[in-house]
């Protein structure tokens, strides 16, 4: 049988999502998990692989197993056997030749920024912080010269492993509610630290470092080193993963309030 599972964790202490030979993972601990309720070794392929810090509210992930057990022990079961940081909130059979990594449609990611003169004591890990005044409508304004289906070369790590920097940009929004600067990004498929590149870039624009016409100029200029800084992992979520209907697979609803 193979199984799908959503899943939600806070990756402050992790090393990432993928098994690390040094380090805690998020892989590891989930695998430990379904292993225990299948009383067998369990495999799982992830949607997407996060970065050390990075958090998840519908991360997806797939897994076979001979193990006939009802649906609410890979649910509740595993989740009395995960730390606190990382929970399983779906669980249902999917059809044999469904992929969490290779039949998505498309990625979403939720980038959250607390703009005020305070660091955050509340939410310190989990939230971006940034001193500087930001002028959201400017970023927003910049961002929307970023979408389509383009090269990202500017925008991808220097160890990224993508054999392409073609992406579909799909949809780049920059909103403020009081203090909080919300980044929403969808595309088919993201670079390695392609979001947080991206928010860097709208950083320099909304602190007034830069116009708005330079975050196309650095997309033409396909140069990692005349981008933004890299953004930090804690303000950035992997929001929800969408399929194809056939699987059945919603996404969830949104747990921030913002």
């Amino acid at each position: 049988m193979r199984i799908a599972l959503s899943v939600e964790y806070d990756g402050s202490a992790y090393c990432g999502w993928q098994l690390q030979a040094h380090g805690r993972s998020v892989q590891a601990v989930l695998e430990r998990a379904l292993s225990g309720i299948a009383a067998e070794p369990v495999r799982v392929s992830a949607a997407g692989r996060t970065d050390a810090g990075v958090h998840a509210l519908g991360q997806v992930v797939h897994f076979d197993t001979r193990a006939d057990r009802p649906l609410r022990a890979w649910l509740r079961g595993a989740n009395t056997l995960l730390p606190a940081d990382v929970r399983i909130v779906g669980a249902q059979p999917v059809a044999a030749d469904f992929h969490a990594r290779f039949s998505a449609l498309s990625r979403e990611y939720r980038y959250l920024i607390l703009n005020r003169p305070q660091a955050p004591a509340v939410g310190h890990g989990r939230v971006a912080w940034e001193p500087r005044p930001l002028d959201a409508d400017a970023m927003h304004a910049a961002a929307q010269s970023l979408l389509g289906e383009r090269d990202f070369s500017a925008f991808r790590a220097a160890g990224c492993q993508s054999r392409s920097p073609w992406r579909n940009l799909m949809r780049l929004d920059v909103r403020r509610h009081g203090p909080w600067l919300v980044i929403d990004a969808r595309a088919n498929a993201f670079l390695h630290h392609m979001v947080r590149n991206l928010v860097g870039t709208l950083l320099a624009i909304g602190s007034g470092e830069r116009p708005v016409g330079w975050a196309a100029e650095v997309l033409a200029g396909r140069d990692r080193t005349q981008a933004g800084r890299t953004a930090p992992a804690a303000g950035l979520y992997l929001a929800a993963v969408h399929y194809p209907p056939q699987y059945g697979l919603a996404p969830p609803p949104p747990l921030l309030p913002i």
